[in-house]
């Protein structure tokens, strides 16, 4: 069943009403209803195109949170083969919002890592929902270590609304985890590239996404801070997360004009929840595109360009 958005009402009224018709169809051979399905489903069309090519920021903010886009779990299984995964940061405990192990690409020997945020209510609570704890982000570090020492390129998925802020990740460290994370990025001599599935949320999500190639699904984002966050602290009130979208321009169309990400990944109409197939295989064209950019780079000159991306974006940023 399709799981609709609140923008989307008048789309779920279209569509819910060419499926009545061909219900009471399947029911009565007699009638004679296909031709007035058709015409809805032209409708439906028309209307979805017309949403999705006028999205404001908090639309992309909640089409980019719609829980039937594809996950890290489904990107896995459908592009990489060989799968194996490794749990664990060797120090605590196995965090189940980061999935990571070992894998091919397109026949090569990869590390890939990302967020899982879970499909079902059960799965959701198991992997708190993307948010990682400190062990996430370790586990995330001894496998970009094994992928610099064995000389195997590093992709990361990222979906997470953020790092999980509970007591218990503050007291093992959550903020050094991130910045350690985000530090193996800038140091490992082999090719990073990231793709934003969803949610690329605060620190959580850079401590993934610094990498020599990062690209955006076109309805995901990527921010210091989630809207309603960013309302609670300037306004003091959450209800002004359609003004805090808009202004901290976390679309990824934004993202790409800022330089921030290097490119822009289309979406079947409608967003990946109405395709995913299509949106995986997108994914995946833009992985061995991003790949192919950067093989072949030396450790050194992966690392010292990957450092100048960086320091550069920061002044492209203020002048734009």
């Amino acid at each position: 069943m399709q799981n609709y958005l609140d923008f989307e009402k008048g789309l779920a009224e279209i569509e819910g009403k060419a499926e009545e018709l061909r219900a009471m169809g399947r029911q009565n051979a007699e009638m004679n209803v296909e031709d007035e399905a058709k015409a809805l489903d032209s409708k439906a069309d028309q209307l979805l195109t017309e949403l999705y090519n006028a999205l404001t920021p908090w639309q992309k903010c909640l089409v980019a949170r719609h829980p039937d886009r594809p996950h890290c779990k489904d990107y896995i299984e459908a592009l990489f083969s060989e799968y194996t995964p490794l749990a664990g940061d060797r120090n605590f405990a196995d965090d189940h919002a980061i999935m990571g192990g070992l894998a091919r690409f397109e026949d090569q020997p990869v590390v890939v890592i990302g967020h899982e945020k879970g499909h079902d209510t059960k799965t959701r609570l198991e992997r708190n929902f993307g948010m990682a704890r400190p062990e996430g982000y370790r586990k995330a570090i001894r496998l970009m270590d094994l992928a610099d020492r064995f000389g195997l390129p590093v992709i990361t998925l990222i979906d997470t609304p953020g790092a999980y802020p509970g007591k218990g990740a503050e007291e093992r460290g959550q903020a050094e985890a991130i910045a350690r994370s985000t530090e193996k990025c800038l140091s490992i001599g082999v090719p990073l590239v990231s793709v934003i599935i969803g949610e690329g949320g605060s620190g959580g999500a850079v401590a993934f996404a610094t990498a020599d190639r990062l690209a955006m699904l076109e309805h995901s984002i990527y921010s210091v801070i989630s809207p309603e966050g960013c309302a609670s602290i300037l306004w003091k009130d959450a209800a002004k997360m359609q003004e805090a979208a808009e202004a901290l321009r976390l679309t990824a169309q934004d993202l790409h004009m800022l330089g921030v990400a290097d490119r822009l990944i289309k979406e079947p109409q409608g967003g990946a929840q109405r395709d995913g197939a299509t949106a995986i295989g997108a994914v995946g064209s833009g992985i061995s595109e991003m790949l192919k950019e950067v093989t072949g780079i030396s450790a050194e000159d992966l690392r010292r360009q990957r450092r100048q991306k960086y320091l550069n974006m920061g002044a492209k940023a203020l002048v734009a």
